[in-house]
């Protein structure tokens, strides 16, 4: 039994975190972020690691796979209407951590400690807190 479009949007609407509203996609954004720069927390550092960090250690393929889901959330900023300035550093940041964490050995330590979506989730939430303070979540 197929849906229609009209039906399929309808869902997607009512679904959280599935809309085009700047709140679902603070959400989709920070579900994005904290898989790559927060899974788990390395014992006895109180550091966190994510996938940007254990795919990267897979030479070249695992780098630039981690920088396609960092472009993503360069692309979803870029649907929130923000602006080049915002959009040019965000996209180095994601840039400079793919082209430094490509290189063998010292990249998976630098993607250890350079967090670039970490970076540009900072930058979006400023851009929404200032822009769409409805979406702002407070956290106690």
């Amino acid at each position: 039994m197929a849906i229609s479009q009209e039906q399929f949007d309808r869902i997607v609407r009512d679904m959280p975190g599935f809309g085009r509203d700047p709140a679902s996609v603070r959400k989709r954004i920070e579900a994005m972020e904290a898989l790559l720069e927060g899974l788990f927390v390395i014992p006895g550092t109180n550091r966190r690691v994510g996938l940007d960090s254990l795919v990267g250690l897979i030479p070249v393929v695992g780098d630039f796979a981690t920088a396609a889901m960092g472009a993503w959330i360069v692309w979803e900023a870029r649907n929130l209407g923000m602006s080049k300035w915002q959009l040019t550093r965000m996209a180095a940041n994601v840039g400079f951590d793919t082209l430094v964490g490509a290189i063998p050995f010292a990249g998976d330590i630098f993607d250890f400690l350079f967090k670039s979506n970490t970076k540009n989730l900072q930058i979006i939430r400023r851009h929404l807190d200032r822009h769409h303070p409805s979406t702002v979540i407070v956290e106690g």
